[in-house]
This record gives structure tokens, sequence and C-alpha cells, in this order.
């Protein structure tokens, strides 16, 4: 039992790197991709809003994974020079 959870942990965790690498881009959570935070009017219709703080009116965001294997690389690089 322990050495399956073990595996399928460490299949999650390579997938999510597999992702990170592939993809080190994903969609901003807070302006969901569109760059600016949504606002509706009275009657209910959607209208742009502020840009979004958070990724900078791109709607991508750099993935949390990715923001770990550049820190490593960087590290890596800097100790052996």
């Amino acid at each position: 039992m322990l050495l399956a959870s073990f595996t399928l942990l460490a299949i999650a965790a390579g997938g999510y790197a597999a992702l990170c690498a592939l993809q080190p881009f994903g969609t901003c959570r807070t302006c969901r991709g569109i760059g600016y935070r949504v606002r509706y009017t009275h009657n209910g219709a959607p209208k742009r809003g502020k840009p979004c703080r958070r990724c900078r009116t791109h709607g991508k965001r750099l993935r949390t994974g990715r923001r770990l294997l550049n820190h490593a690389h960087r590290t890596h690089r800097n100790g052996t020079r």
C-alpha cells in the first residue's frame, strides 16, 4: 500500500515537472486570462475593469514549479562558476 501511494505520488510529481518544462506559463487565476478584471454593470452586462495587477495585463503567469526549476538552475549555475 505504501509503495503504491509513493509510486502514484512520484508519477504525479513527474507529470507536473514535465508540464512546467513544456508549458512554463499558465492562465492567471485572478483575471482568468483576460488581462483585466471584469466588472458588471447594474443590469449585469460585463465591462472591462482595471488592469490585472497579478499578471500585469498579460493574462499569463509563471507556474510555481517552473519558478522552482529556474531557481535551482540559477543556484547550480552560480555555484559552479
